[in-house]
């Protein structure tokens, strides 16, 4: 399938995701995991996807001048948008209840971006699925976060785990995009290149 038609490249995920890793896998294309520190600060008037566009080509800027001509460097980076505001991975337990409590009994947008870089081009697109939650009650929160410490996750939630299936009512858009990766559009975007 597409692998066979991509041999000539080499596809080369920069994310320490889990999460991202596993769509590559499961997507049945041949790739290597190349990392980069980054530090992940936007400008402040930035809203919604102009932040993850931002942040996806600014991880993949950090790669300027290394590539080979066959390769295909994907960087991506995901936001919970909700009130106007970027919640981005939460700094402990205590915020992780603030978010997850605002996110409650709200409809809030999961944005992804995932920006393709060449030796000689750039391009970025994103995803924006619209996610509503059930009103949460204080002690499934503090359950879900004392079980599942989703610290690594945009918005403080994985909606794979317990929390998506107890607490999520309604989503609009890509289901996979809300697990960081609009994997259907990162699928036709290399099958196009191939």
């Amino acid at each position: 399938m597409l692998k066979d038609k991509l041999q000539k490249y080499k596809l080369i995920l920069a994310s320490g995701s889990p999460r991202r890793q596993q769509f590559f896998k499961d997507l049945d294309l041949d790739f290597e995991i190349r990392l980069k520190e980054i530090e992940e600060i936007f400008p402040p008037e930035l809203k919604a996807e102009e932040i993850t566009n931002y942040l996806a080509e600014l991880k993949a800027s950090a790669f300027e001048g290394e590539l080979q001509s066959n390769e295909i460097l994907i960087t991506s980076d995901t936001i919970v948008w909700h009130k106007n505001k970027a919640l981005g991975k939460p700094k402990d337990a205590l915020d992780a209840f603030e978010i997850l409590k605002s996110l409650s009994n709200a409809t809030h947008e999961v944005i992804t971006s995932v920006c393709f870089k060449t030796n000689t081009t750039v391009e970025v697109f994103y995803e924006v699925t619209q996610v509503t939650f059930n009103e949460l009650s204080d002690e499934a929160i503090q359950y879900y976060i004392e079980n599942y410490k989703p610290f690594d996750k945009a918005g403080s939630y994985g909606i794979q785990e317990w929390i998506g299936f107890v607490g999520v009512s309604k989503i609009e858009g890509s289901y996979a995009n809300v697990m960081g990766m609009p994997t259907d559009k990162v699928y036709e975007y290399l099958s196009k290149l191939a």
